[in-house]
């Protein structure tokens, strides 16, 4: 049966007897297939955590920036007076925040989704529509999934899954 084109049933994906999925390495593993109403719970489900992300990806950004304008004052003076503690303090939340986003990123991912721009808090499903392997697409923001793309295409080879679905009506004043 059928949805959308989708296929209704979400087939298990099982490691090899005896094995266990640490010691698999990602080509080795057969990817989660996500009917249209399993990438939606899921959704919800990720969703804090890509929002998570997001925002600690701006963090990791400025703390980046702050200690490339230390670097970038060393080179500049010839070398100044390094204020070891603060960069120690600086280095060291850097390090925390990279660490929780990578946290957070295998969380989402260990749903069977991938991330695919932590920026823009851009998400694939991976999905099957007329027997060809596809991502159903989502960013942070939309209500819904609302959209899907062939695997050698991306976010601008985008197509609707419902091609009378015209997303939210605006009125324009």
């Amino acid at each position: 049966m059928r949805e959308n084109g989708f296929r209704r049933e979400c087939q298990p994906v099982a490691p090899p007897a005896g094995e266990a999925w640490d010691f698999m390495s990602d080509e080795e593993r057969e990817p989660k297939l996500f009917t249209l109403t399993a990438a939606e719970r899921a959704r919800r489900v990720l969703e804090p955590a890509l929002i998570e992300v997001v925002e600690l990806n701006g963090k990791l950004t400025e703390l980046n920036d702050a200690l490339g304008q230390v670097a970038q004052r060393i080179v500049m003076m010839g070398g100044i007076t390094v204020p070891h503690q603060k960069l120690s303090m600086v280095r060291t939340e850097r390090d925390r925040v990279a660490a929780a986003i990578h946290e957070a990123i295998e969380k989402i991912q260990s749903t069977g989704c991938i991330v695919k721009d932590i920026e823009k808090g851009l998400v694939d499903f991976p999905a099957r529509l007329n027997d060809e392997d596809v991502f159903l697409c989502w960013r942070l923001g939309e209500e819904r999934i609302r959209f899907w793309h062939r695997q050698n295409e991306g976010f601008a080879g985008r197509k609707p899954i419902d091609p009378s679905d015209v997303g939210p009506q605006e009125s324009i004043h």
